[in-house]
């Protein structure tokens, strides 16, 4: 039994005995009494796990720096292209043998969507828009 404890037991005897001596009259009393007790012991716990967390929460955030796209390594972007190209075979040989040209081109404009959006995540401002601040409209600022 820590020392709280031993303190919040102390006000039930002592809540018990006033109970005693003063009668039943007063048991509403004495027992809000106690229950706000308990409450604001309780509240202090809360109050301190909550600050424990944001404050754990702060380090993590303090230590770790990078931007969203500064986890993704070179090796990570490497790999991606190398997948994308290898993939762009098949999907190039699919899509020019069933719909010819038409079907060449949708491949192609697809791979290079999909590259553009992954490069676009991993390197910002890549395409010139950096973001600085909510513009006036709340839009991205050029």
């Amino acid at each position: 039994m820590n020392a709280r404890d031993a303190d919040l037991r102390k006000e039930l005897d002592a809540t018990l005995q006033a109970r005693r001596e003063l009668g039943e009259d007063y048991d509403l009393a004495l027992v809000e009494s106690f229950l706000e007790k308990v409450e604001q012991r309780i509240d202090g716990t809360v109050e301190r796990r909550v600050r424990r967390g944001l404050a754990e929460q702060q380090m993590a955030v303090a230590r770790d720096t990078r931007g969203p796209g500064a986890t993704d390594s070179w090796g990570e972007r490497f790999g991606f292209g190398i997948v994308s190209m290898v993939l762009a075979v098949p999907l190039s040989a699919i899509g020019g043998g069933v719909a010819h040209l038409p079907g060449l081109i949708v491949a192609w404009v697809g791979i290079v969507g999909v590259n553009a959006v992954q490069a676009a995540r991993t390197t910002p401002g890549l395409f010139g828009r950096r973001r600085r601040g909510p513009a006036q409209d709340g839009d991205w600022e050029d």
